[in-house]
């Protein structure tokens, strides 16, 4: 599994899961502030995204917690503060539920603990997303995704490198990853979940409803929630200032 891993391995881990499509890299804005507060970022590729292979084997939540269970435990960085964003949380909450030795602190942004769409409007761009990437292939899935996540005229440069990561995974490993965030359901497990944990929130978030991130909160014990103003689904990347200064108090703030 390909990682990036730039800071001091003395420091105290904290393990970034990226968005379906998407890779280590999407963390950029976040890195530098990482290890300016004395922590140390690791951001892998997660199989068939990036440059992380996929073997065709089986792609699946419990695989991948697999995965990294393996990952933090070898580079000696376990227990991690987790943070997973979109796809990345779902992961997270599997992580979290399946290796709780190796977790400190849980942050989830925009993600869910199970996908149902609240209107037609939203079930409508679900659907065509599964019709696309089965028919059409990724290269029209990348533009798709790309247009609703970054949809202002600002962010061109943002749907362009967006495209080009999604375009570039692996078919298989990006079909499967559909598959199992569609039929994922945590939400009788979340009171299992006892760390820290913070739910992150974008104001404008149109692919996972407000409404299922303020479930999620509610479900796990104790939880916070930071709605940002202005963001959308990718909140660490179009509002990361305000973004990184929240995951940085809650981080400061757990064991």
């Amino acid at each position: 599994m390909h990682f990036l891993d730039p800071g001091d391995p003395n420091s105290p881990g904290v393990l970034l899961l990226h968005g379906l499509g998407a890779d280590g890299t999407s963390w950029a804005l976040q890195l530098d502030a990482l290890i300016s507060a004395g922590l140390r970022p690791i951001a892998p590729d997660l199989p068939g995204f990036g440059q992380s292979a996929y073997d065709g084997r089986g792609w699946s939540l419990q695989r991948m917690a697999a995965l990294l269970a393996e990952l933090v435990t070898g580079l000696d960085a376990a227990p991690v503060h987790l943070v997973g964003l979109s796809m990345g949380g779902v992961v997270a909450q599997q992580f979290a539920l399946d290796y709780p030795q190796h977790v400190r602190s849980l942050t989830l942004v925009s993600t869910f603990s199970v996908l149902r769409p609240k209107n037609l409007s939203q079930w409508l761009y679900f659907i065509q997303r599964f019709l696309v990437v089965h028919t059409l292939g990724l290269e029209q899935q990348a533009k798709l995704v790309a247009r609703r996540v970054f949809p202002s005229p600002e962010h061109a440069e943002l749907r362009r490198m967006a495209e080009k990561q999604i375009a570039s995974a692996d078919p298989r490993a990006y079909r499967a990853a559909m598959r199992c965030l569609g039929l994922f359901d945590s939400r009788k497990r979340l009171s299992e979940i006892r760390i820290p944990a913070l739910v992150v929130t974008g104001a404008d978030d149109s692919t996972v409803p407000p409404e299922r991130q303020n479930l999620l909160a509610q479900s796990i014990p104790n939880a916070l929630q930071v709605v940002i103003p202005n963001a959308g689904h990718a909140a660490a990347i179009d509002q990361a200032e305000i973004f990184n200064r929240h995951l940085l108090e809650f981080i400061g703030q757990s064991p």
